[in-house]
């Protein structure tokens, strides 16, 4: 059996493993690309579709949000509970006020938008999440984290986040290791040139968007937050407990696009206390343009007004308020976040091309359509160079390359899977199945070359 240098057997390894990566997770992150690229794509077109909904009337005069939520409540027409209002607050907009529906799934809310200036109903429709978003980028978000299957299907896209940083390192760390010394130009080298000068461009890119991607997942997300939890990066809240106990904080908070949705315990609301409330949120510093307001769930609970927007510069200040007494009994304010706590909401805002604006949605738009290329030409390069299928080799087997490294460098090697397995328990499970492929085509191959070689 043909034996390798140290070197040698690291650079099979890792090249086995780049092309298990590609030829098995590549799918999933072409589509979790190109399903992202369409979400950031389309919030003008969301914009223009629900026109009607969102815009109303020029007037400096706007009726109080008592007279807005009371029409709304009307216009609902089911006695659901009041979750939350968004004030229009620029001229121009529709306020949104927005119920707990049962029916609906997991972070919607039905949303009815009234002209503040007329008192008129402009529509009715389930939004989504903190960032608000409508159906046409709701049925987009679900196509990109799940393929709209639920729970289950989630496990694509942590996958492809779980598996994009290695992909990227590993392709990096090859061309480094294995680039020809001097120019060649022919169909493979050419392929190869643009797949790999394409993972330069995106690599910084394709990192972040498998770290923020992960802080999403069902599985790796999990061990994310105790690993935030541990060293205090979690995000401060406002405590809402009247008592004076502390309030749990919640450690998806800052980086789920949605948000929990609990039926509220039905309580009397005055209406009129809406008013109030913004308006003493206002002079406590919340300044932003998007403001959202949340009445309490029980009578021992404060009202929260929290600043919605995820623009630059970051504005997400929030105060929680005694409205019995009017006074504002708690308050978090963004510049006092801990640093990783604001690297983690940037992080987020710009994988959902909140962060910049038009400039973000380009950039990302740019992004994604680069890395479907990029994965294309891999698929391409596999396949000009792919060996006949008569021809078996068992050196090119991940199994193969695995044993040729030394007895230190398979326990580093496996020491180093165990970790990653552990922490991110879908890249394990994967990884599990390439060997378990991979082993089969090993004993294929090796068996075929037994019997080439007779000795």
């Amino acid at each position: 059996m043909t034996t390798c240098t140290p070197r040698a057997a690291w650079i099979n390894l890792l090249r086995r493993l780049h092309f298990a990566v590609g030829l098995f997770v590549g799918p999933f992150i072409f589509v979790a690309a190109l399903t992202g690229t369409l979400y950031v794509a389309t919030p003008k077109l969301e914009s223009w579709i629900y026109r009607e909904a969102l815009t109303a009337q020029q007037s400096a005069d706007s009726h109080s949000l008592a007279e807005q939520i009371s029409v709304a409540e009307q216009a609902v027409g089911e006695h659901l509970p009041l979750f939350a209002v968004r004030p229009s607050l620029t001229p121009g907009e529709t306020t949104r006020v927005m119920f707990s529906d049962n029916s609906l799934g997991e972070s919607e809310s039905r949303a009815i938008f009234i002209d503040p200036a007329t008192l008129a109903v402009k529509g009715g429709m389930t939004v989504y999440g903190t960032s608000g978003i409508l159906p046409l980028r709701q049925w987009i978000d679900y196509a990109h984290r799940s393929l709209l299957l639920g729970d289950i299907g989630r496990l694509y896209s942590e996958l492809a986040a779980s598996w994009m940083w290695f992909a990227a390192c590993g392709g990096i760390a090859l061309w480094f290791f294995t680039r020809p010394k001097r120019r060649i130009n022919n169909r493979v080298q050419n392929t190869r040139r643009l797949h790999v000068s394409l993972g330069w461009l995106l690599l910084v890119g394709m990192l972040l968007f498998s770290v923020t991607g992960l802080t999403w997942s069902q599985w790796a997300g999990g061990n994310v937050d105790k690993l935030r939890a541990t060293f205090g990066w979690l995000t401060p809240q406002v405590n809402t407990q009247l008592s004076g106990q502390a309030m749990m904080q919640d450690p998806h908070a800052e980086h789920h696009s949605g948000m929990t949705m609990t039926m509220p315990m039905a309580m009397p609301l005055d209406l009129a206390q809406f008013d109030d409330v913004l308006h003493l949120a206002r002079q406590s510093g919340i300044d932003a343009r998007k403001l959202e307001i949340r009445p309490p769930k029980s009578a021992d609970k404060a009202w929260t007004v929290t600043e919605i927007d995820r623009g630059w510069p970051t504005q997400v200040d929030a105060v929680a308020i005694d409205a019995d007494k009017m006074q504002v009994v708690d308050r978090t304010r963004f510049a006092d976040f801990p640093l990783m706590a604001k690297l983690t909401r940037w992080g987020v805002d710009f994988h959902m091309g909140l962060l910049f604006g038009v400039i973000n949605q380009i950039v990302l738009i740019a992004f994604g359509l680069s890395l479907c290329v990029m994965i294309v030409m891999g698929y391409r390069l596999w396949w000009i160079r792919r060996p006949s299928p008569s021809k078996y080799n068992p050196l090119m087997t991940l199994t193969q390359s695995w044993c040729d490294l030394s007895a230190t460098g398979r326990c580093v090697a496996g020491v180093i899977a165990l970790l990653l397995a552990f922490s991110m328990p879908v890249l394990g499970v994967s990884l599990v199945l390439f060997i378990a492929i991979d082993v089969l085509r090993w004993r294929m191959a090796s068996t075929v070359c037994e019997v080439e070689s007779p000795e």
